[in-house]
């Protein structure tokens, strides 16, 4: 249970990550800093979305366009992010199309990076920790 626990924390900073590092890098991308808890509230509904669509889109690409499963976390991203913005939240809005086409890639990307790299960092503060008690 705790690992379940840790993995949907890790899932859910790498999404804050993937969002934030997209807010600073593109100028289209804007996250509403004033009204911090609707971030919050996004970036939840984003991880959740993405651990949703994820599988679904790779079984619907799989059915009916195999050659798009190269591209499934990049879509998945795409479509959390649409629905997203399109949620009356209001803390997260794309506003040109340069960013829509590049605040997938760019969340998708960190957010990867994230999930490999932030175990590597708890999992060694939790050896450390086990090894000091002995």
């Amino acid at each position: 249970m705790i690992m379940f626990g840790l993995r949907a924390l890790i899932f859910v900073l790498s999404a804050a990550l993937g969002l934030i590092v997209a807010d600073l890098v593109l100028g289209g991308f804007v996250i509403e800093w004033s009204n911090w808890w609707g971030f919050v509230l996004c970036v939840v509904i984003f991880a959740i979305l993405q651990s949703v669509l994820a599988p679904w889109i790779a079984r619907m690409a799989k059915r009916y366009a195999p050659a798009l499963l190269g591209g499934i976390g990049i879509v998945s991203t795409l479509v959390a992010l649409l629905i997203v913005v399109l949620l009356p939240i209001g803390s997260l809005r794309i506003t040109d199309a340069i960013a829509w086409v590049l605040a997938p890639v760019i969340v998708w990307v960190v957010t990867a990076l994230a999930t490999l790299l932030l175990p590597m960092i708890f999992i060694k503060k939790q050896v450390r920790a086990t090894g000091s008690q002995m």
